[in-house]
């Protein structure tokens, strides 16, 4: 593991991260504290549906990622990127303040704009964060960097939710909230000064501002490269996997657990941290090796998980009142552990998965393309995240308990790591024991 702690000593990698951490913690703070006032503030004295306002909530976020990740990928690749974060993180600190108001002012249609725009400035720094790696680290810390982004990202969009959805309520709430996030994308915006210069990477790229042409011209160039394009596949089908549970969270710790929301708190806590420490771990596993040998037996294991989890949540001891249980009562029982396991179990798991496949892309894809081939892989997340959202909601509304849903999507991740296994050729079980033991 110290092959990736190292480089947080680094002038090449700290800022970097630090900004990372900063920007994803800042979508999601306001994220979830504009939700958190809609929901229990807002929607009842405008006579709005929060049950529409939120999802829209979401669609708005992801809604730039499929607009402008192909414009903001050829930016990437033509200009300097130190040059764009700077950029890009001094938009985010306007945004903030804009969203402050929107706050202040309880202006739901300003709130939705702010959103959207936070969405947009992600979508411009997606495809920087992970390119730049290759220019700043050495091909043995590419595995330890990107190890390192993941947990940034995962356990900013922990502490992100958390925070925004307690502090906005609170005593003078919209004004600390208001507070924190632009003090956070000033200090994004110093940290983001700071990442070195980089070789611009293709300057003789001529822009197409056509978004829907360079978009399609994107998506058929990325396929052209299959070792690329199959780990796109593989990281956007993670994002449709990850996204059928954290959407269906909610739903399972109130109807199915009968828990309050501390017990649903510790569900997306043990979920984020679990895919954080999965992602080290593999770093710490693999010795800076660029390998795609974990990835098909993660997806076995996050199967496994979930299949159990099917089961478990079958004799979980839930409330027989009304009353909402608490999460000290969740922890009492041995069965109620044993979802939470298979949670951790699964993201683990998860964290194992996607770290290969990042690192592979920088690896694999010709350096003058880099950002439009993680411009290309933004743009299939985004389908997939919403594919994962209408495969759950027919579900539901053809009467699948979340249970089963979790089981539909674990035979859907078995079929998937079969066909990883037919891909890769590797016998992976083998592969596993032999590196994370370190025999010969």
């Amino acid at each position: 593991m110290d092959t990736a702690v190292h480089l947080l000593k680094t002038r090449r990698f700290l800022p970097i991260f630090v900004t990372v951490f900063l920007g994803a913690f800042n979508d999601n703070l306001f994220k979830m504290a504009m939700v958190t006032v809609i929901t229990y503030e807002l929607a009842a004295k405008m006579g709005l549906d929060a049950g529409v306002l939120n999802p829209l909530a979401g669609g708005l976020f992801i809604l730039p990622f499929v607009l402008f990740s192909a414009f903001a990928g050829q930016l990437a690749d033509k200009y300097e990127k130190s040059r764009q974060i700077r950029i890009i993180k001094f938009v985010e600190i306007l945004i903030m303040i804009l969203g402050a108001i929107s706050l202040y002012y309880s202006n739901i249609n300003l709130m939705f704009f702010t959103l959207f725009m936070l969405g947009a400035q992600s979508t411009f720094f997606g495809p920087i964060k992970y390119s730049i790696l290759p220019n700043h680290l050495k091909d043995n810390e590419l595995m330890g960097g990107n190890a390192l982004i993941e947990t940034a990202t995962f356990i900013s969009i922990l502490l992100g939710n958390v925070v925004g959805g307690l502090l906005v309520l609170a005593d003078n709430g919209i004004l600390w909230t208001s507070a924190l996030t632009l003090a956070c994308a000033i200090i994004g915006w110093r940290s983001g000064s700071m990442v070195p210069i980089t070789e611009r990477a293709d300057p003789d790229l001529k822009i197409n501002y056509n978004i829907v042409s360079e978009s399609w011209r994107l998506l058929k160039r990325s396929k052209s490269n299959k070792q690329v394009f199959k780990s796109v596949l593989a990281i956007s089908w993670f994002w449709f996997f990850g996204s059928l549970f954290l959407i269906q969270f909610p739903t399972f710790a109130k109807d199915v657990i009968g828990a309050n929301e501390s017990v649903l708190t510790l569900f997306i806590a043990t979920f984020s941290l679990g895919t954080g420490a999965g992602s080290m771990l593999c770093s710490h596993a693999l010795k800076g090796e660029i390998s795609l040998k974990f990835v098909p037996l993660a997806a076995l294991l996050m199967t496994a998980f979930c299949f159990d989890l099917y089961f478990a949540s079958g004799q979980a001891v839930a409330s027989k009142s009304d009353q909402l249980i608490t999460l000290s009562t969740y922890l009492q029982s041995a069965t109620n552990w044993r979802v939470l396991i298979d949670f951790l179990g699964v993201a683990v798991a998860g964290g194992f998965y996607i770290v290969p496949l990042y690192t592979n892309i920088q690896s694999k894809a010709n350096k003058a393309e880099l950002s439009r081939m993680i411009a290309s892989n933004n743009i299939i997340n985004s389908f997939f995240i919403v594919g994962s959202a209408v495969l759950a909601a027919g579900l539901i509304m053809a009467g699948f308990s979340v249970p089963e849903v979790f089981l539909v999507g674990g035979i859907l991740n078995c079929v998937v790591a079969l066909l990883l296994i037919k891909s890769t050729k590797e016998d992976v079980v083998k592969k596993f024991a032999l590196s994370f033991f370190g025999q010969k």
